[in-house]
């Protein structure tokens, strides 16, 4: 759906966007992810057709975005970090508004906009003046004028920012229900946003590609050992110190007390080396209480941290 091959954009002496290509497939959730000033901003102003390339190619849905710029605009909506709305139209109206100036036939316009309210949960507020909607229900508004005229691509910049948790929740709810019948890109500082909502992963840092993976790919390729969790009751002391005795352990830590004698401990292993069923078992050989034993991955910040700082 999106094809983006050599993208490079320069700004005077700057390479802000330095020789990337990604794909994106149809009905993907793709979080689009980097630290400020990497790039991010740039490559989708390009792929909307709002800023051009210095050099290489990129396809939206088949067209390309410098060629075929109105076919591209056509088949994307748009959903700033600030939405364009007119605070003082009703809810409705603004939405017919926007049917209009996308080029919808007005027979379509009625039905479309039904559509879009209910799709995005803001039925209830169809007759409100948007100024007067909480910043949850202002960013569904956003969104439905991005899904008004059915595009194949999503481009979503920070869409829960600002939100309270039961508007994020909802708001990430509904992105994940457009998934297969739209292409999504969602770029956000939120990492945990990403792990909750999107299937693969890109991260740019200083305008250069880093990664394109899924986040359990990225943990699989970047870690230098596996890490288990264990909450066990027993003696610290000697917890410790007879995990530490067991093959493949490289390092055991204490990291938290719930009462007298029972921790939580973090164990890291050797790559590739399955432990848990010794660990399990020494457990039980040495009578001591396993009330948790499970698989801790590197976290998307981790990874994140991991591809973007030289240190």
């Amino acid at each position: 759906m999106i094809e983006v091959q050599n993208l490079t954009r320069v700004f005077g002496d700057k390479k802000a966007v330095d020789n990337i290509s990604f794909n994106v497939e149809k009905g993907e959730i793709l979080g689009f992810l980097g630290p400020n000033a990497a790039g991010k901003t740039t490559t989708m102003r390009i792929l909307t057709c709002y800023l051009p390339a210095t050099s290489g190619t990129a396809k939206v849905a088949g067209y390309d975005v410098f060629d075929d710029s109105i076919e591209v605009k056509k088949r994307i909506g748009y959903l700033p970090e600030n939405p364009p709305l007119y605070k003082e139209m009703v809810v409705e109206n603004y939405l017919h508004f926007v049917a209009k100036i996308k080029g919808i036939e007005p027979r379509e316009r009625k039905k479309k906009v039904r559509n879009v309210l209910e799709r995005c949960a803001i039925m209830n507020v169809k007759d409100r003046i948007i100024g007067k909607l909480s910043k949850g229900y202002r960013q569904r508004v956003g969104l439905a004028q991005a899904l008004i005229h059915n595009p194949d691509v999503l481009i979503l910049d920070e869409p829960t920012s600002s939100l309270d948790p039961k508007q994020i929740i909802e708001v990430r709810e509904l992105i994940k229900n457009l998934s297969g019948e739209h292409t999504i890109i969602l770029s956000t500082h939120i990492l945990p946003e990403v792990s909750m909502t999107c299937e693969r992963v890109i991260i740019i840092n200083e305008g250069k590609l880093v990664a394109v993976d899924t986040p359990e790919n990225l943990t699989k390729k970047l870690r230098s050992s596996d890490k288990l969790m264990l909450d066990i009751e027993g003696p610290f002391d000697e917890v410790k110190s007879k995990l530490k005795e067991i093959p493949g352990v490289t390092r055991v830590s204490l990291d938290k007390f719930f009462k007298e004698g029972r921790g939580k401990y973090h164990i890291e292993t050797k790559p590739d080396v399955d432990l848990r069923k010794t660990l399990a078992q020494t457990v039980i050989n040495n009578n001591w209480g396993l009330y948790e034993l499970r698989s801790e991955g590197m976290s998307l910040e981790e990874i994140f941290l991991k591809l973007t700082t030289k240190e």
